[in-house]
């Protein structure tokens, strides 16, 4: 494959005598790649190996060149994350929880205050930013997981499964709120409906 910002070479993950991802190789750069596969193929951890939150048993991955076995900051530093569980805080407000996700970014007031205006328009949920979060719908609550992940303006996103339970309306506003962001940075979506990636992938990879 050409070379490209995310790489990984040869990269599993074995629990006991299982293997639940072997001898992965793959390359990605900016657009949105769709990582398709049933049930149980591995996506997830895959996912979670690449975002280091899971060290891989062979192989590894690589950020512009950077062994992220060795130097897991390399990522996590541009990384943005939605994964399949998504779980929010349901007694705070959207625009509090976003507050507080991009403390946790390091990022300072002003520019955290710009990033969410940013992310609360990209995502159509400005007039709910007052709203608890108890409150939201599974579609919201996923808009609500591409905002949080992309307040620090992320190199690299990565979303897992995430349009499961969504209505076929939700399906189509989450794949045109990744399209719009995807020319300027990677985006990795896993899913077992390959119909959702379909209209807006630049690749696949088949696990």
């Amino acid at each position: 494959m050409a070379d490209g910002r995310l790489q990984t070479e040869g990269i599993g993950k074995q629990y006991d005598e299982a293997w639940a991802v072997r001898d992965v190789t793959l390359s990605f750069d900016e657009g949105i790649h769709g990582l398709l596969g049933p049930n149980g193929a591995g996506k997830s951890t895959l996912m979670q190996m690449l975002t280091t939150l899971t060290e891989p048993t062979t192989g590894t991955a690589y950020w512009d060149g950077a062994d992220l076995t060795e130097s897991p900051d390399t990522v996590r530093s541009v990384l943005g994350y939605l994964p399949q569980d998504f779980g929010v805080y349901p007694d705070l407000t959207l625009e509090e929880f976003l507050e507080y996700v991009a403390t946790l970014r390091g990022l300072d007031s002003e520019t955290a205050s710009a990033r969410i205006e940013e992310q609360l328009a990209l995502t159509n949920l400005t007039h709910v930013r007052d709203h608890r979060l108890g409150t939201f719908s599974g579609g919201m609550r996923q808009r609500v997981g591409i905002a949080q992940a992309l307040v620090n303006d992320p190199a690299l996103l990565i979303v897992d499964e995430p349009t499961v339970g969504l209505d076929p309306e939700e399906r189509a506003r989450f794949r045109n709120v990744l399209s719009s962001i995807a020319s300027d940075r990677g985006v990795i979506l896993s899913t077992h409906t390959g119909p959702d990636v379909a209209p807006s992938a630049n690749s696949f990879a088949l696990l």
